[in-house]
């Protein structure tokens, strides 16, 4: 027995030991075959889907937003309904200031606490004032987190730096130009005004078109109130600004505008402050053949063309410029958006200046007939093709340099104060233009030095 155990081990250790040394041979597999009735449908087997779940709403916002003359500026409520559109749950709430009464209300609203989120600033010692007061914010922090390319404004940013730090982004950037009325022309028998035309020449082409008396009246131009509206001729040169020692370079155009005011070629300036003459209505009811005034004023034009406030014909051309000076160099303003210290929604404001101040912005703006401060060719195609805008408008348009009228200066807003109060006594008579000038020049030169 004990043999017969040991053959059997042998022999099945010679099995392990064949098995481990022979070839491997693969062995197709045995497809095995389901008895399924010929109408059964099998199913593929799917992961459960989650139902997807609805972003909550955005929660609706009001945000108010300082303005002026509303009924008479079209571009407001344009980019407004833009922005709108893009954000059903914001609404801007615009809070009309006449212009006139704008920078003295503001100052106090904000002086007071006013939580006013938006603040339009409306020129350079505006801006001035309000930054030095901590009145408004700086935006470098959400101009670096939404990646704002400040080189679109093409300079414009630029002037509103102050001490490294910027508080406002420019939506409009308006230029200086010549409104005429064709119609009055073409019965004056008086050629258009050209693109090339000297103060000298503005003058001479206004006594040729004033005619009439009493309420059928024409006056050949229109100087509006604002100490802007003579003073900006007086640096287009370039050498000069209104921050100054010595005012005797503001005497040429002070000397022009007083002798036209004397010998009734331009209305009374006593006359349209006391009665809060508007520009617009004098040029619409066709008082008056030529009206310097803002790119601005093309927008509101054209909306009064459609309305049937204004039916005539109507063109601009390039600012008049002094002797010496290339035709197409202008003067400019800045028009921009700041976000108030005191407001609880700044996030949201910011978004607002940054859709307002931005490219669709821009697209909204030009579309209303206005220059913004972002002119891309899109936005420039847009402003081009707008029914309304005179042919002569590309051309006159198009600048050579464009002097600011104001300079970013800590004090600037003591000095325009000054410089508004003497124009008033200059204008009304009150001084004499030698007067004024002297007074300029004590006045400022004490403020800056104080």
């Amino acid at each position: 027995m004990k043999r017969l155990y040991t053959l059997l081990t042998i022999v099945l250790l010679s099995s392990v030991l064949a098995a481990c040394t022979s070839p491997t041979v693969e062995v197709e597999p045995t497809e095995v075959l389901i008895d399924t009735p010929t109408d059964a449908v099998v199913e593929p087997t799917e992961a459960p889907v989650e139902e997807p779940t609805e972003a909550p709403a955005a929660e609706p916002i009001t945000l108010t937003m300082t303005a002026w003359d509303i009924s008479t500026t079209p571009y407001w409520q344009a980019v407004v309904d833009a922005y709108e559109a893009e954000n059903p749950n914001v609404h801007i709430e615009l809070i009309d200031i006449a212009s006139t009464e704008y920078q003295d209300k503001v100052n106090i609203m904000l002086s007071g606490g006013d939580e006013t989120d938006i603040i339009t600033v409306k020129d350079i010692p505006g801006y001035s004032a309000m930054l030095t007061r901590n009145q408004i914010i700086p935006l470098e922090d959400y101009i670096d987190a939404d990646g704002i390319d400040l080189s679109a404004y093409s300079g414009a940013a630029d002037e509103l730096t102050y001490d490294g730090s910027i508080y406002a982004l420019p939506f409009r950037s308006d230029i200086w130009i010549l409104y005429y009325n064709k119609d009055l022309f073409d019965q004056a028998g008086v050629d258009y005004p050209t693109n090339d035309m000297t103060w000298g020449q503005f003058e001479e082409v206004a006594r040729q078109m004033t005619s009439g008396s009493g309420a059928d009246k024409v006056y050949g131009a229109h100087f509006h109130t604002w100490r802007s509206t003579v003073e900006l001729g007086t640096v287009q040169d370039g050498e000069n600004t209104v921050i100054a020692d010595d005012y005797s370079f503001m005497k040429p155009m002070y000397d022009m505008v007083i002798g036209m005011q004397n010998d009734g070629i331009i209305m009374d300036y006593g006359e349209l402050k006391a009665g809060s003459v508007h520009y617009s209505g004098v040029f619409k009811n066709q008082q008056i053949a030529m009206l310097p005034m803002g790119s601005w004023f093309i927008g509101t034009m054209i909306a009064a063309k459609e309305a049937g406030e204004a039916d005539f014909n109507w063109g601009v051309a390039r600012y008049p410029h002094p002797e010496g000076v290339e035709a197409g160099t202008t003067a400019g303003t800045l028009t921009s958006l700041a976000i108030n210290a005191n407001s609880k929604n700044q996030d949201a404001a910011w978004d607002f200046i940054k859709f307002y101040s931005g490219p669709e912005g821009a697209k909204a703006l030009a579309a209303t007939g206005n220059l913004p401060a972002i002119r891309n060719a899109e936005v420039l195609d847009i402003f081009s093709a707008i029914a309304g805008v005179p042919a002569e408008a590309a051309e006159a348009l198009q600048t050579v340099v464009v002097r600011l009228e104001l300079p970013m200066h800590p004090k600037v807003g003591a000095v325009e104060q000054i410089l508004n109060e003497e124009h008033e006594l200059i204008m009304t008579g009150s001084v004499s233009v030698d007067e004024g000038i002297d007074e300029m020049n004590s006045r400022i030169s004490e403020a800056l030095n104080d």
